[in-house]
């Protein structure tokens, strides 16, 4: 089922404008993001062909399936609370059905989690981005020889420059196991001989071994970091997914501030933080938020990252805090959530 099968058919009863625009954040430059709440038809929904949710490719419009939305209201999901309370200028379509609905029946401490691990992990894309934009990496990819070391003396030197000063090439050397020595090997060459190489090809994860008569003596012995080799092809496909998939208009906002951090996603830390901290002191979700100027200030830079980090922290102790001390129910009454449900059906397909 699509977007346009939901409307055509007259499944959609709840849709709204979300993200920036409902928050009161947006600038000239926001995108418009909806969300929603759709219901089955009887038989798709006693049937085979439950569907939980649809979306367009980019995610900017999604409508969950009543049970869906309901299950995940159920778990305090911060997305879908805000869809419930989402301010009235802002909703585009309601059916009356969802006057039914009571937002404290769903609202519980398990919002310290759900909405404090939601911020945490905004800090985290934050952090990632930060690294990311201040350690760049080449295009051009490492090899193994590039982890490799030989002995020199009471030291080492890299291999590709051992290589240089002697004029080899590593195709003409050749390698065996040194016992009890891990990822140490006795290093040989000889350009007549027949080795193997100490990789295949430049596309090599692993070096190769050779068989080398005991005759011979090696020339030196070769440690392949291995573990710094496997954090680097990690760190190097991370980067250049990201590179990717990155969306520029904000990748160049964060270049244009010059902070080195992703400001959008450290807004969204404190709108989530703040949001969680009324939550347990009051029982409500203000979606819009009061504090319009401070957030957007955040999202222009004009904010250190380690002031950011101290303030963030701060919010963080204060909603320990208010759930310690809040009255909210522990967690939602499953029961009277599972009755709320079957009501919402049964009345919707009379």
């Amino acid at each position: 089922m699509t977007i346009e099968q939901l409307k055509e058919r007259g499944l959609i009863i709840l849709e709204c404008v979300s993200g920036s625009k409902a928050y009161g954040l947006d600038t000239p430059q926001s995108d418009t993001d909806i969300k929603g709440v759709f219901v089955l038809p009887k038989d798709e929904f006693f049937g085979l062909d439950y569907v939980p949710q649809i979306s367009n490719e980019t995610n900017d419009i999604v409508y969950y399936e009543l049970g869906r939305f309901v299950e995940l209201l159920a778990v305090n999901n911060p997305n879908i609370l805000e869809l419930l309370n989402t301010p009235k200028e802002a909703i585009l379509k309601r059916d009356p059905l969802l006057d039914l609905i009571n937002p404290k029946l769903f609202l519980s401490k398990l919002c310290e989690n759900t909405f404090g691990k939601f911020a945490l992990s905004q800090i985290k894309k934050a952090r990632g981005l930060n690294k990311k934009i201040l350690n760049p990496m080449d295009k051009e990819r490492k090899s193994v020889l590039d982890f490799c070391y030989v002995n020199n003396g009471q030291g080492s030197l890299a291999l590709k420059k051992v290589l240089e000063l002697r004029g080899w090439k590593q195709k003409h050397c050749g390698l065996v196991n040194v016992p009890h020595m891990k990822d140490v090997f006795a290093l040989f060459h000889e350009p007549e001989a027949g080795f193997n190489g100490i990789i295949k090809s430049e596309n090599a994860n692993e070096v190769s071994l050779s068989s080398i008569p005991k005759s011979i003596e090696p020339v030196g012995y070769l440690y392949f970091n291995q573990n710094g080799y496997s954090t680097y092809c990690k760190e190097y496909k991370e980067y250049w997914s990201w590179v990717e998939k990155r969306n520029e208009t904000r990748y160049e906002g964060t270049k244009s501030h010059g902070k080195n951090y992703d400001a959008k996603n450290m807004m969204h830390t404190f709108r989530l933080l703040q949001m969680a901290i009324e939550i347990g002191k009051s029982g409500e979700i203000n979606v819009q938020r009061p504090n319009r100027e401070f957030l957007l200030d955040i999202k222009s830079g004009k904010f250190e990252y380690d002031d950011l980090m101290s303030m963030a922290q701060e919010l963080q102790n204060e909603m320990k805090e208010a759930y310690e001390h809040s009255f909210l129910q522990s967690s939602p009454d499953k029961s009277k959530i599972n009755q709320l449900l079957v009501e919402l059906r049964t009345n919707y397909y009379k």
